[in-house]
């Protein structure tokens, strides 16, 4: 009875019995404990501790949603959606329709990379650009979940294989771990490993868009106020786009995501094109969006603390390496597995490269595994649980904005397409790179 892998499937089934992300985690978290032995007493003192460690990226988040509410309650997003929707119904072709589908896909896959690389604010312009979109998808009768696999596609491939902005902290954690198992590597080599596994992201996003092509028809529903009912004020614009540079700006100087956002709320308080009250009023509402993936994020610290506490990820190696004696092919599936199991508990990538690091690094080099397909075999295995896991933020941010009106399940519409596309041919292209490198 391994607790690691009980606490995890556990925290699935209740996930899937629509239990609440957090309270899964919990329950999940005390079970795991327990039965590795942990008396409950320390099992909440560990969880306890290394919630903390997720304090900062929560508090950026929340920011960043109270950010985003201000930026939709200026009414530029709304703005340019009815004129958007204005257009599709006077025309009322289907190839306008087409058109208008392909470049709203193309745009936020194109946002999505962009947020990992070339601007890395990581999910927060989901809230931003996506509650006032949601009209405009009940438009076009888009299928919901093709948008969340789109998100996640853009929040996971690119720092996955390129080596700037989230990417560059990926593959340097990748770097670290290799030097910590005195088995040293140069940062070059990281993207070029990743290039097989990688492919399986394009893959899984090819198969999603054939598959979801299928009109779904959602109910309209009123979710927010419009502040301006009227023609978009100049004054306001000007105002909106100095907000969104100084984020960005203080954001690169401090390299501080709460800062950013701090600063492009604090422009849109001194600039008078709203009392303050109302600014106040959106502002919290924005914060309550964003702040329930902090809580997830703090409480999936947590659990990771307790899995690693346990002693069972090591324990779980020990044993797959003994079915898998030396069969190459077998042990490579199997620690796939295993980064399966962890990923989806930790639900973070970059938490868990240090722990896979340590335990499969030795386990390869015992296989005669090369330098190249255990960078492979590790990069692959540590993205698994950012595709899919109910805990991890490349999956509730995609939920968070898709769910504004109650119609985008996180489970059913995030979670388990992101696993099914993208884990699989995840797994396969990163077999075949460990096989061929």
């Amino acid at each position: 009875m391994n607790a690691v892998v009980i606490a995890v499937i556990l925290m699935i089934v209740l996930c899937l019995c629509r239990l609440n992300v957090v309270i899964s985690l919990f329950i999940s978290a005390l079970v795991g404990g327990l039965i590795a032995g942990l008396s409950l007493n320390h099992t909440i003192s560990i969880f306890t501790e290394n919630i903390v460690d997720g304090a900062e990226v929560a508090l950026s988040y929340a920011l960043l949603g109270g950010f985003a509410a201000l930026i939709s309650y200026s009414g530029i997003t709304d703005y340019l959606v009815e004129r958007i929707i204005t257009k599709i119904r006077a025309e009322q072709t289907k190839t306008s329709r087409i058109k208008v589908k392909v470049v709203i896909l193309v745009s936020l896959l194109t946002l999505s990379i962009m947020s990992q690389n070339i601007i890395p604010v990581h999910i927060a312009f989901i809230p931003i650009v996506i509650p006032p979109l949601i009209s405009l998808f009940n438009e076009l009768n888009l299928d919901r979940r093709l948008i969340a696999i789109i998100i996640g596609f853009g929040l996971c491939f690119p720092y996955v294989l390129l080596p700037f902005g989230f990417g560059h902290i990926f593959q340097e954690i990748i770097q670290k771990g290799f030097d910590k198992a005195n088995h040293p590597i140069e940062f070059n080599q990281i993207w070029k490993a990743m290039l097989i596994p990688a492919s399986g992201y394009i893959i899984g996003l090819l198969l999603a868009l054939f598959y979801y092509r299928k009109p779904r028809t959602y109910k309209e529903i009123q979710t927010t106020a419009k502040a301006n009912e009227k023609a978009l004020k100049p004054y306001v614009l000007v105002v909106t786009i100095i907000a969104i540079l100084a984020t960005f700006t203080v954001q690169t100087i401090t390299n501080s995501m709460i800062f950013g956002a701090l600063a492009g709320v604090l422009v849109f308080f001194v600039s008078g094109a709203y009392q303050w009250r109302r600014l106040d009023d959106q502002f919290v509402e924005g914060i309550k969006i964003m702040a329930y993936i902090g809580v997830v994020i703090l409480t999936a610290n947590g659990f990771a603390g307790v899995m690693s506490e346990t002693g069972d990820i090591e324990k779980l190696v020990q044993s797959l390496t003994h079915i898998a004696g030396d069969n190459k092919l077998l042990s490579i599936v199997l620690m796939y597995i295993i980064g399966l199991i962890v990923t989806l508990g930790i639900g973070s990538s970059f938490a868990t490269i240090p722990i896979l690091a340590a335990l499969f690094i030795p386990f390869g080099e015992s296989l005669g595994m090369s330098t190249m397909a255990l960078i492979a075999l590790i990069g692959t295995a540590s993205a698994l649980g950012d595709s899919g896991s109910p805990a991890s933020d490349s999956t509730l941010g995609p939920t968070a904005g898709l769910n504004v009106d109650g119609q985008h399940d996180h489970i059913r519409d995030t979670c388990i397409p992101n696993f099914v596309f993208y884990n699989v041919p995840l797994i396969i292209m990163g077999t075949i790179a460990g096989l061929v490198l």
